[in-house]
Formats: C-alpha cells, sequence, structure tokens
C-alpha cells in the first residue's frame, strides 16, 4: 500500500484578538442593560435576570484567555455582539477562500511544492458560508492548482477526516498530493449573549500538505500510517442553522439557531470515548501508550485534554507531551489540533510517534497515528 506523508502545514491566524476581560466587560454590558429592561419582568418573576460573565472564571473552566477573531468590534459592541463581516460581491474572493489560500501558501512552501503540483483540494470545516459552488472550487482556482476540489463538514472533526480521505484518495490513484484546508470562522456561528459559552470560540485557518511518500522532498515528513474515524449521534452539540430555517420565519425569528452545547455531558461522555478510541488504535498497531511522543489533541477545553492524555498514558501529560494552544486561539474548531501540529513537532526525533486527534459534535471523533521520518 502506498505510505502517505504530510510534508507541510501552513497557519493563518487573524490580526485582532480578544481577552477574556475584554469580552466580559461588553457582556456584562450587555446584561446589565437586558437586566435594567426587564426589571419589572424580572421583579414578577416572568423573567430570569441575565447572570454576568468573569474572566477568572473562563480561564478556569477552560483554559482559555484570549482568542483571535476576523472583527474585534462587532463582537465587543454590546448592541451588536457578533463580527461584522462585510458581504461580497461574487466576484470578489470570499473570506474563507482568502483565508485557505494564505494557509496553504504557507504548507506549499514548507512542502517545497507549487500550487500546480496539487490534484485535490479539499476544504474541511465546521461551517461553510454558502452552499455552491464548492468554496474549495474556489480555493483552487485561487491557487491555480490542477484535478478536483470540494467541500466537507465534520464539526470539530473535519481536519482529521479531511486528512484521511485525501490518505484514502492518493492509495487509490485519484491524486498524488492533496491540499486539505480548515478555514473556521466560529465567532460567526457563536451567540455572544450565551454566558455558558460566549467565551469559547475564535477564528483561524489551517492547512495540510499530503503526498504519496516516493515524491516527498520535504526537508521534515510526517507518514501517516494508521487512522481511526468513529460516529455516535447526539443532541449535546448543536447548530441548527442552515437554509431550511427561512421556512418557519416565526420559529426562526424566536428561536436562536447557533451553536448549543450541554457542555459537562459532552464532558463526560466524549473524554473516555476518545481515550478508549487511542488505546485501541494504539494495540492494533501493536504499540504502547508510552510510545507516543506527542498528542496534538482538539483544543476544545483544557480539563478535558488533561484528562484524556491522563487516560490515554496512564498519568500526568507534559506540557510537552500534549501541547496546548487553545490558552490564546480558544476552540478554532477543526483547526485547533492541526494548529497544535504545526506549532509543536519540530523538535520531534526521526522515529517518532504521535496522534493527531479530534472530536466533537456528532459525536464525531478521528485519531492518526503519524511517525516522523527519518531523511
Amino acid at each position: 500500500m502506498t505510505s502517505v506523508v504530510i510534508s507541510g502545514t501552513g497557519l493563518y491566524t487573524p490580526s485582532e484578538a480578544i481577552s477574556n476581560q475584554e469580552l466580559v466587560i461588553s457582556f456584562n454590558q450587555w446584561a446589565e442593560d437586558w437586566n435594567q429592561q426587564h426589571a419589572q419582568e424580572i421583579a414578577a418573576g416572568t423573567l430570569v435576570a441575565q447572570p454576568l460573565s468573569d474572566a477568572a472564571f473562563i480561564e478556569k473552566a477552560s483554559g482559555i484567555q484570549s482568542r483571535y477573531v476576523m472583527d474585534k468590534a462587532g463582537i465587543l459592541d454590546p448592541q451588536r455582539m457578533k463580527p461584522f463581516l462585510a458581504e461580497r460581491s461574487n466576484d470578489q474572493p470570499s473570506i474563507q477562500a482568502e483565508m485557505a489560500v494564505a494557509a496553504a501558501q504557507q504548507a506549499l512552501t514548507q512542502a517545497g511544492l507549487s500550487a500546480d503540483q496539487i490534484d485535490l483540494v479539499i476544504v474541511a470545516c465546521s461551517n461553510l458560508q454558502r452552499a455552491y459552488p464548492a468554496v474549495a472550487i474556489e480555493v483552487q482556482q485561487q491557487l491555480g492548482t490542477s484535478g478536483y476540489a470540494f467541500d466537507m463538514n465534520v464539526a470539530c472533526s473535519s481536519a482529521t477526516f479531511g486528512i484521511q480521505t485525501g490518505v484514502n484518495a492518493i492509495q487509490a490513484g485519484q491524486a498524488r498530493r492533496v491540499l486539505m484546508v480548515n478555514p473556521e470562522i466560529c465567532t460567526a456561528h457563536l451567540n455572544f449573549r450565551d454566558r455558558d459559552s460566549h467565551f469559547i470560540f475564535g477564528d483561524a485557518c489551517t492547512a495540510v500538505i499530503l503526498e504519496d511518500a516516493d515524491l516527498a522532498q520535504a526537508a521534515e515528513q510526517f507518514e501517516v500510517f494508521s487512522s481511526k474515524l468513529i460516529t455516535q449521534f447526539s443532541n449535546n452539540i448543536r447548530n441548527n442553522a442552515g437554509f431550511l430555517n427561512r421556512c418557519d420565519e416565526a420559529n426562526a425569528q424566536q428561536s436562536d439557531k447557533l451553536f448549543k452545547q450541554e457542555g459537562r455531558k459532552v464532558f463526560k461522555e466524549v473524554c473516555p470515548m476518545v481515550a478508549e478510541m487511542i488505546v485501541q488504535q494504539l494495540a492494533q498497531e501493536a504499540l504502547e501508550p508510552q510510545q507516543l511522543s506527542r498528542l496534538w489533541l482538539h483544543q476544545a477545553n483544557l480539563s478535558m485534554n488533561l484528562l484524556i492524555s491522563k487516560r490515554v498514558l496512564g498519568r500526568e501529560a507534559t506540557a510537552q507531551e500534549a501541547p496546548v494552544i487553545l490558552d490564546r486561539y480558544a476552540n478554532t474548531s477543526s483547526a485547533g489540533s492541526i494548529i497544535a501540529f504545526h506549532l509543536h513537532r519540530d523538535d520531534l526525533a526521526a522515529g517518532a510517534i504521535g496522534v493527531i486527534c479530534s472530536f466533537g459534535a456528532g459525536y464525531s471523533a478521528g485519531c492518526l497515528l503519524v511517525r516522523k521520518r527519518a531523511l
């Protein structure tokens, strides 16, 4: 079977960032205004007052200190509380394509490739800004790649599922080189007026180059030698925004169709599922958990990552073994584990084994075992 390697990665980081304190000031201003406007109903017991948020609690509960965003002013405006991303004409590059191209160019440079050497482009992310034409085909056109392109969505697991889809295409002979990108504008599907989730997400875009190992010339390569993908239906993480919303105007106006989750249920159900998945995958490859040099885990919540890595390794993981980037990036959905991989792999020696792991809505989870090649 054809060996497939990751030969390059890229990362687009927005220029603006929001600290926990800035976010809390905006939220609390909105909450206080709302409570004042509805003071009579609150006093009568027909409405419940909006609780205030707290920066220290956010960091303690999630590990998040700040997040990068596509638009800071719109999110922090208590009268708006959502990013302002101006609509572009059909003749202009879309926002997600622009992000993807920036990340892709870094990945191509790292892999030592030109865009016309790419045979397949996959855009994999939790939300796409349009149904069609595929953003991936726009990225293909913007970069000047050959072959074909398509979009896919497996929520927070889109990157790992996208990488495995690229591996499959190479091993099936449909492509020699694949570009997989994850343009995540998570702040656009987050309800910033929900105290329980207003701090969770940030924006970013990652890119991964996959190649037939016999063709790869990059100075650093990681062979994808094993993968495991699972899905299990759950309503505990859900986003109902979609084209059918317009078909029930009254309900669409009354209901929040954006991101919702039952955080405690997700924690209790997902952590053991993912830890067991990694351990089982290692066993299938006749590997012991102690042979893992790195765990590039989905960056959703620090406590989740700490618990999963502890269950896999049988002890507390060091910061080097399970690197964290969510403190400054927050949850970037499918991009999170790839950001961690992009930023925390150069120190590994040839032969080192690591796992790139995602988990999220669906439930969906993907694990890729990778080995640094000796060149």
